[in-house]
């Protein structure tokens, strides 16, 4: 049975808010959490980009939801033997409560250290070094590692949870899919598809768990909500590999500026119908996706909670 979950963007919100959302969440019935890691929001209408690390500690205290990074990028920004590190700790504060997602980035975030932002078969190479760097290291041992893209030299994790910490693989195409199927424990994407979740299990991947998130925003009407839809993310009807390759929020939002509301409404449910929220998780369940998390856009987070126990959570528990 396919369960839900909620998705915290801090390209939106402060500390204090992802921790109230994962409150209010747990409380609503969602089942777990997705949370994004970015340097910089897409936009500077979303307006803010804490360490995700911190606030996964933070959430740690505050709920008792399982925790996924959607997704983490170890190939630049920050070292994987680092990322090992960071993914160590929140897995032990979490008590067996934690996934490593993985991906293999996008420019606006991992450009910010001057290096040259490589092309996508490169990412995927640098991608699947890091991910063999992070499980040696997670098995507790002074390990070194001169590789084609990353040195480690004498590291050794102390800090341990006692359970095994899952890597779960992003892919947006089919290469990044069947990526996932061969160095990935699971699977996380965007959309409802079918074609990308047998890509990811024939390629190793049959019987690991499938994830998959999208967003919603629900007011009191769909004109409002397709507002603050367009205002906020309309860089998500960006077509092609632009989310991938432009390097600053400025950039996005001269790009977005092509991406009109009626696109947005298309693509988004916005508004108080129940239905259109109802059927975009569907398409997901019916494509085989194991966890749907949803992320609510804009300042009306309590007001969705809400919404979600009333109109929809009653519904997939009947």
């Amino acid at each position: 049975m396919t369960s839900l979950g909620y998705f915290l963007s801090c390209e939106e919100s402060t500390p204090d808010e992802l921790v109230h959302q994962a409150v209010r969440a747990e409380s609503a019935g969602f089942e777990r959490l997705w949370i994004s890691d970015h340097f910089h929001p897409w936009n500077d209408q979303q307006g803010q980009s804490p360490f995700v690390w911190s606030v996964i500690g933070a959430l740690s205290q505050a709920c008792s939801l399982p925790i996924t990074t959607a997704v983490t990028c170890p190939i630049m920004r920050i070292h994987p033997a680092v990322v090992a590190q960071a993914a160590a700790t929140c897995a032990a504060q979490l008590q067996g409560r934690f996934v490593l997602g993985l991906g293999s980035g996008e420019a606006l975030n991992e450009h910010i250290i001057g290096q040259h932002w490589p092309p996508a078969a490169i990412r995927r190479e640098m991608l699947k070094e890091a991910v063999d760097v992070i499980r040696k290291l997670f098995t507790g041992k002074q390990i070194s590692h001169h590789g084609r893209y990353f040195t480690v030299e004498n590291a050794r994790i102390y800090t341990l949870p006692t359970h095994e910490i899952p890597i779960y693989i992003s892919g947006f195409g089919p290469r990044s899919a069947r990526l996932a199927g061969r160095i990935g424990d699971g699977y996380q994407g965007i959309m409802p598809s079918r074609e990308l979740l047998s890509e990811f299990q024939q390629a190793g991947g049959a019987g690991k768990p499938s994830q998959a998130g999208f967003k919603v925003c629900y007011a009191e009407t769909t004109e409002a909500g397709v507002r603050t839809a367009h205002e906020l993310w309309p860089n998500d009807q960006l077509p092609g590999e632009l989310a991938q390759t432009l390097p600053t929020p400025k950039h996005f939002e001269q790009a977005a500026s092509l991406v009109t509301p009626s696109a947005v409404q298309e693509a988004v449910p916005c508004g108080p119908d129940p239905e259109q929220y109802i059927e975009r998780i569907r398409a997901f369940v019916d494509a085989g996706y194991d966890e749907v998390y949803i992320q609510q856009m804009g300042s009306e987070q309590d007001e969705f909670f809400d919404f979600w126990e009333s109109e929809i959570a009653p519904r997939f528990a009947a």
